[in-house]
């Protein structure tokens, strides 16, 4: 790939090969803004890649080094996934500054990424995943707006088109063996949601990361038949 050096001083020592991939947008005005603060000592954040809305593809951090880009989280048992994790930021204002759809170009540009870095590591489909579904409580980011099809249909991550669940919708409040069952599926999925069959906030919260990611349609935390049908279905992709 045509990469552009803009090396950043914050990293560390990894503690184990990156096995996770864990894609952001930028929640910044600008790519230029985004970056400048990718590289300040001072913020003590970073990123390996960052992707501009244009294509154009910036290294900050050496894939064999620990970039902080997911702070506080958790996968499939793993907590603090900047670990074994590789972050890429992808140019976009975010919900605070004017959501908007990914170009072209920066599509591409990803999905040609996440298969050079693929070549060189073995991250499952399954660990492809996003900014909020590692943290749910805290972030939203890339959004229901990023196209995770597309990415799948690349190749990579997880994607299930499930046919229309008419099943009555489970929501926050709610008590139950139904709401056991969801909250098991999600953990099995990856999700931080050990099941207590209570609907409370932070199930709300992952349900919400989840239809971000998986049920883009309807982003609400309500874990509606067509929400639980495609959580099935990705289980069984899963394996």
């Amino acid at each position: 790939m045509n990469l552009i050096e803009a090396p950043s001083p914050n990293f560390d020592a990894r503690t184990a090969p990156p096995s996770v991939l864990v894609l952001h947008y930028t929640g910044m005005k600008t790519g230029e803004e985004a970056i400048a603060r990718l590289r300040d000592p001072e913020a003590r954040v970073s990123a390996h890649y960052v992707v501009e809305e244009d294509g154009r593809v910036f290294r900050l951090v050496p894939e064999e080094r620990r970039a902080w880009h997911a702070g506080v989280s958790f996968w499939r048992g793993r907590r603090g996934v900047n670990a074994d994790s590789i972050g890429i930021e992808i140019v976009n204002p975010g919900h605070e500054w004017g959501y908007r759809a990914f170009p072209e170009a920066q599509v591409a540009a990803v999905i040609e990424l996440v298969a050079d870095i693929r070549s060189r590591w073995t991250i499952e489909d399954r660990d492809i995943v996003g900014h909020a579904d590692v943290a749910p409580a805290r972030k939203e980011d890339p959004g229901e707006l990023f196209p995770w099809k597309r990415l799948a249909e690349a190749g990579h991550g997880l994607w299930a088109e499930a046919p229309a669940a008419p099943g009555a919708p489970i929501g926050e409040g709610e008590e139950g063996a139904a709401v056991f069952a969801l909250q098991a599926g999600l953990t099995r999925l990856g999700y931080d949601l050990p099941p207590s069959g209570v609907f409370d906030a932070d199930t709300a919260a992952v349900v919400r990361a989840f239809q971000r990611h998986w049920r883009q349609g309807r982003v609400d935390g309500v874990a509606d038949g067509e929400t639980r049908a495609r959580l099935i279905a990705l289980l069984r992709l899963a394996g």
